[in-house]
């Protein structure tokens, strides 16, 4: 395992249609765009039917809907649960819901549509305080659609990542009406400062409010090797090693007889939800 991989596991994207909008036809129609990361132990494989769940996923949301394409766009998004089971996340967000109001009747929240799935890695480069990336490699869809370009999600993605210190101010739209209640050990490390590389221990609090800054894959530092780990030839970089998370899920994908199954790793048959939405 590389030194620098800090961790990797299975990651999906949802989106959320507005309430009362049941078949987004763009951006605009969308309420809110989330993504899942499903951390797998250290020296776990992928190995074929559904993945065992161990309740330390994270539901993380983008209030901006779409995900940063290049350096010049820097969103915030936040941790909504965190070490949670899928099978909480299917039974509080993943289904839609109805309530009523005074002026307009009852109102339809739709129930999430799924976007992709695939692999990533958190990763730490530059040594020290360095940079941390959230590194990705879409499983499903085999080929991108319009609604993947059109959110800014790729075959490949990568995105420099920095976590907020819940005691620093900032802007009104930065910041939740209840911080992360990080211990005291981690409010430590921040130093004074209003930001740090993330590290997935940072994440794991409900309401961690991140700054998620888009990156070129091929081109970023995210997955270079430390200069130990090139001295060593048994070190994979961590780019085989994602590569080889992908592989791996892509046979349990095939397995499981393709984008129908997206969500059958979290229980959920595919007659209960739709398929991995492409076009609009």
């Amino acid at each position: 395992m590389p030194s620098n991989i800090l961790e990797k596991g299975i990651i999906y994207f949802f989106t959320r249609g507005r309430v009362g909008v049941e078949d987004p036809d763009s951006v605009q129609d969308l309420a809110r765009s989330y993504f899942v990361l499903r951390p797998l132990p250290d020296g776990a494989k992928i190995t074929d039917g559904a993945v065992q769940d161990i309740g330390n996923n994270r539901l993380i949301a983008l209030p901006k809907k779409v995900w940063p394409k290049s350096g010049k766009d820097r969103f915030m998004c936040f941790v909504e649960k965190a070490k949670t089971s899928m099978d909480t996340l299917k039974e509080e967000f993943f289904q839609g819901s109805e309530y009523s109001t005074k002026t307009v009747g009852t109102r339809q929240t739709p129930e999430v549509t799924p976007l992709g799935e695939g692999v990533y890695a958190i990763t730490s480069t530059g040594g020290g305080q360095g940079t941390s990336h959230l590194a990705y490699m879409l499983t499903i869809p085999s080929e991108l659609g319009e609604v993947q370009k059109d959110v800014g999600l790729a075959a490949k993605g990568s995105f420099a990542l920095s976590v907020k210190n819940p005691e620093s101010s900032g802007s009104g739209n930065a910041q939740l009406p209840n911080a992360a209640e990080y211990p005291k050990e981690i409010i430590e490390e921040f130093r004074g400062r209003g930001w740090m590389p993330a590290h997935p221990k940072h994440i794991d609090y409900t309401n961690a409010s991140m700054l998620l800054i888009g990156e070129n894959f091929d081109s970023s530092s995210n997955l270079d090797p430390t200069p130990k780990d090139e001295e060593d030839d048994t070190k994979a970089t961590p780019q085989e090693e994602l590569e080889k998370l992908q592989d791996e899920d892509e046979s349990r994908v095939e397995n499981l007889k393709g984008d129908d199954t997206i969500f059958e790793d979290l229980g959920i048959s595919s007659k209960e939800y739709p398929k991995v939405m492409t076009t609009w």
